[in-house]
């Protein structure tokens, strides 16, 4: 396959930050291939085609994740390990969403609006239920972490019953977060009386404080609890639960959920509290 020939997990581990460009070169030629071919449905399929892209690279990733349990023998030394392939997942999501955004905000708005309509229906809801709900800040936490943990539940099972399954949740996450930044960054545009370069950098950097200060954590905890359920599905696969190693899989394993659920914590709290500041 030519995607999976332009990167492996050994070189997305040692150099992180260029998955931040296959990120955002993924998820724009799925875009671009959404709007020549499925254009009326471009939402949806660019995050499709984005999946396709990622899969390869992601299911190697969890078979030399579940590897590493094998010749490592301290769970310290492999949470280190597994630190690695969550720096560059954080650096794809991070590639995708800036993608989305930007394609979001170049495009004519009734284009835009068009194209990713499922997204914007979608945020609509979210701000529907918000707005219904408690404005108590310890309401609001325990709504979140209670959402994100449902989220995350769903990342574990995708991982366990497909391998690499989670990619669509995350993806479909980024085009959510992306559609959200383009909103603001248009209106900002829209507000401001800077030149447009000025306007677009202050722009931007105001949407990636406001989305990006507790997306990252949350981001890291789909993935972290991702990364679990796909070392539990290699495992599986290859047989690994009849062995003496799947004790040791399943220690490893369950510190990952346990991280992932602080994390979540971590960014719920965050978005409580400090993401306000934001708006």
């Amino acid at each position: 396959m030519v995607f999976e020939s332009l990167i492996t997990p050994w070189r997305a581990e040692k150099k992180p930050w260029e998955m931040l460009f296959f990120g955002f070169l993924y998820a724009s030629f799925s875009v671009a291939l959404g709007l020549w071919i499925f254009r009326d449905h471009a939402g949806l399929i660019s995050v499709f085609f984005t999946v396709m892209f990622c899969i390869p690279l992601i299911y190697n990733t969890l078979k030399v994740e579940e590897e590493k349990t094998n010749y490592i023998s301290e769970e310290r030394s492999l949470l280190r390990e597994h630190s690695r392939a969550l720096a560059f997942f954080i650096f794809l999501f991070i590639g995708m969403t800036l993608a989305f955004a930007t394609w979001f905000v170049a495009m004519p708005s009734e284009v835009s609006q068009s194209v990713f309509s499922v997204q914007m229906r979608t945020i609509a809801d979210i701000n529907t239920k918000a707005v219904g709900s408690a404005v108590l800040n310890s309401d609001i936490l325990s709504t979140i972490i209670f959402n994100n943990i449902r989220v995350l539940t769903f990342c574990l099972l995708f991982s366990l019953f497909f391998g690499a399954g989670a990619i669509f949740i995350l993806t479909w996450n980024a085009s959510i977060i992306a559609v959200a930044m383009g909103t603001l960054i248009k209106s900002y545009v829209l507000a401001t009386n800077s030149g447009f370069i000025i306007a677009h950098v202050g722009a931007y950097s105001n949407a990636v404080l406001r989305y990006f200060i507790h997306g990252i954590p949350e981001m890291a905890a789909y993935f972290v609890g991702a990364l679990a359920g796909g070392i539990i599905s290699v495992a599986i696969v290859r047989k690994d639960i009849m062995t003496k190693n799947f004790q040791k899989i399943a220690f490893d394993t369950s510190n990952l959920i346990i991280l992932s659920i602080l994390l979540l914590i971590v960014a719920g709290v965050v978005e409580t509290y400090v993401t306000p500041f934001f708006y």
